[in-house]
């Protein structure tokens, strides 16, 4: 077959561009490893402990937000139904939230194998970094709490 130039490609070969770029054999070679390893325990605390701590202080940012936002529509709906501006068919919003929670029942009964698969991996990635989590957690709550 004849191949126009549009058509050309050039071939990478992987290890003789490893040799030339040390920086790719430091992240993807042999003793490359989890980064968060090669520092101190006192430095995996302090970089697990900022982290939780943004995770934290932002969780309780926007978790403050969602219940303000959900609080006032259900306020705001209370009152201009008091007020005859807007008929609400309770029946039908219990009967709606009835069916969502068996469909939403049978959809986890069916997730289940992902769910177990996904608490497998983070209970490894706990298990191999447990400096670095301990100060995810430590600094988690310290972001909730502030």
């Amino acid at each position: 077959e004849h191949e126009s130039d549009d058509d050309s490609y050039e071939v990478l070969d992987l290890t003789e561009y490893a040799r030339r770029h040390h920086w790719w054999n430091r992240v993807f070679g042999r003793n490359s490893g989890p980064i968060v390893e090669k520092y101190s325990v006192a430095t995996q605390i302090v970089m697990g402990g900022v982290t939780g701590w943004c995770a934290g202080f932002l969780f309780q940012k926007v978790g403050k937000l969602a219940a303000t936002a959900v609080g006032g529509g259900f306020l705001l709906l209370q009152i201009a139904s008091h007020s005859g501006y807007v008929q609400v068919d309770w029946k039908r919003v219990e009967k709606d939230v009835n069916k969502a929670k068996k469909q939403f029942k049978k959809r986890a009964n069916k997730a289940a194998p992902e769910i177990n698969t996904l608490i497998e991996e983070s209970t490894e990635f706990i298990k191999q970094n447990i400096v670095v989590s301990s100060g995810f957690v430590g600094g988690f709550l310290l972001g909730l709490a502030s």
